[in-house]
This record gives C-alpha cells, sequence and structure tokens, in this order.
C-alpha cells in the first residue's frame, strides 16, 4: 500500500471516530436514551409510535449497510484509481447531483452535514452505478453487476418505503435482512 493509501484510510478511520465519540458537553454515554428522551413521543398515541418503532430497526440495518458499501466502495476506488478517485471514477452527472446536495447542504449552516466524504452526497442507487462504471475494480469481490444493481434497487426501495413513513411487510423485512447479509459475505465488512 503506497504512502498515499496508508494516510487516507487513516483520515477515513478519523472521521468514523469522531462521528463515534460524543464531542459535545452534557451528551451521553448512552446515545440512544438521550435521543429517546429528548424526542416527543409521548404527544402521540401508542399506535402511532408502533409501526415506526417497528420500522427503526429495518432503517438502522439499511443505514449501516449504506455506510459500508459507501466506504467499501470509496476505499476500494481510493486503492485501485488513486487520490483522484471522485474525479476520474465517477460519472459527471452523479458528481453533479453530489456537488448540488452538498452546496445545498453548505446554505443551511444551523443543520449537520452528511458528512466529508463526496460519496455521503450520492444517492444510494447510484452506488450501484459507480460499481458498473468501474467493474473492473470491483470484480474479483462484486462478479455480477446485476446482481449488485438488483440489490442496490431492492435496499432503496425498502429505505424510501420506511422513510416517508411506510411499512414494510414480513416478507420484505426477511429480503433486507437477506440482501444485507448476503452484501458482507460477498464483500466483507
Amino acid at each position: 500500500m503506497d504512502l498515499y493509501a496508508f494516510v487516507y484510510r487513516g483520515v477515513l478511520a478519523d472521521e468514523a471516530i469522531r462521528h463515534a465519540i460524543p464531542t459535545q458537553e452534557g451528551d451521553s454515554n448512552e446515545p440512544e436514551l438521550d435521543i429517546k428522551r429528548r424526542m416527543p413521543l409521548e404527544l402521540f398515541e401508542d399506535a402511532t409510535v408502533l409501526g415506526p418503532r417497528k420500522m427503526a430497526w429495518v432503517y438502522v440495518a439499511i443505514a449501516s449497510f449504506e455506510s459500508n458499501a459507501r466506504t467499501f466502495i470509496e476505499e476500494r476506488l481510493f486503492e485501485k484509481v488513486g487520490a483522484n478517485w471522485w474525479d476520474t471514477a465517477v460519472s459527471k452527472e452523479i458528481k453533479k447531483q453530489a456537488d448540488e446536495r452538498r452546496k445545498d447542504e453548505e446554505q443551511i449552516r444551523w443543520h449537520g452535514s452528511r458528512g466529508a466524504s463526496p460519496l455521503a452526497y450520492v444517492q444510494l442507487g447510484d452506488l450501484a452505478l459507480i460499481i458498473q462504471n468501474n467493474h473492473s475494480h470491483f470484480k474479483e469481490l462484486i462478479p455480477s453487476v446485476e446482481w449488485a444493481r438488483e440489490l442496490f434497487r431492492t435496499l432503496e426501495r425498502s429505505r424510501n418505503a420506511i422513510m416517508h413513513s411506510g411499512q414494510l411487510k414480513m416478507a420484505d423485512i426477511e429480503r433486507v435482512a437477506m440482501y444485507i447479509r448476503d452484501w458482507m459475505r460477498q464483500v466483507g465488512g
């Protein structure tokens, strides 16, 4: 591994640590309980809260998958293409959309951002396009681009349903779990 790859992995590790460790005075050692205490769920009827609480577990799994996939793609492209992977390995259209999202977030300074990586601003479904357009760099771990596209498409559909207050059926939940397990077995984690 060359020096740039070593340093870049250090930057990614530092970013992950900064997000994992509470940084503000008064942050709880148990952030889930702290967040739960701050949410006014008592204002809603129990029936209104029950469905979203169940879907929260599915969202956590999908968000974890999404974070893993973004890190995997970024590290792989950095390793195979080099430090300028964003400029050379990502299509103009995807870069343009990501840049617009980033600029939009910069205008709203009072709100937290998605992250430092340019891939944080890429839609979930577009990650499969990045793999497809750079398949030679992923082929040893993802031999079938169609498999990756279908996996991302299905997980994005489930993610979007949950994010718009939808409820997945148990068959959908099982499919999400199966696809995430398949991904982790195939590319590692």
